[in-house]
């Protein structure tokens, strides 16, 4: 028998694919998003440490309502620890991030004019090297791992053509996570969604 989680589950996932199939009837609307901000790393652990540099992500949306769409992204995410902590450089502590990340992320939107919120996650994998180095945690880790990619943000303008987010990734075997805070735009990729947009 099934238990009432997976009866929940269940009935979510039909809803959802149902809902999709619906909206899939037409062609998606497509447009890239692309978004530059401060990148921040820091570890699980409850310290007070943490690494700082440059972000940039790239999104290939595919829009199937005003409220869904799916996103394929590429990103950069650039923090070194600051060194002027002399305690902290005394110790080694640090919470470094240099990495390329993939993945795939779905946007649930509230379409409200001019400012409209959002929620996004997914999955997607990082290739680079991080370094989490606390009182209590010391891994070194490179090559290809997997993150979590989780944002709240909002839509701005009329179009909502502009867009200000916290993007959060979540790196369990670095034992840390990524973060920034990030100013985006969206490019339509045709002239008839130019003008619906």
């Amino acid at each position: 028998m099934l238990s009432n989680f997976n009866k929940l589950v269940l009935v979510i996932f039909s809803t959802l694919c149902f809902s999709f199939h619906s909206e899939a009837q037409s062609q998606p609307e497509r447009f890239i998003d692309a978004s530059l901000g401060f990148g921040d790393s820091f570890p699980f652990d409850e310290v007070d440490i943490m690494g700082s540099g440059f972000y940039a992500e790239g999104e290939y949306v595919l829009r199937y309502s005003k409220w869904i769409d799916f996103r394929p992204y590429a990103g950069l995410i650039l923090a070194t620890s600051n060194d002027s902590d002399a305690q902290l450089a005394q110790f080694g502590f640090k919470s470094t991030a240099q990495a390329f990340m993939v993945g795939g992320k779905v946007r649930l939107t509230f379409p409200i004019p001019w400012i409209a919120p959002y929620l996004e996650g997914g999955l997607g994998a990082s290739l680079g090297s991080f370094e989490t180095i606390t009182p209590f945690t010391n891994v070194k880790k490179s090559g290809l791992t997997p993150h979590i990619p989780i944002s709240i943000g909002l839509k701005i303008g009329r179009k909502h053509r502009f867009d200000f987010s916290f993007s959060y990734y979540f790196h369990p075997s670095a034992e840390q996570f990524t973060g920034s805070a990030a100013f985006g735009f969206s490019f339509p990729l045709s002239q008839n969604q130019t003008k619906k947009v």
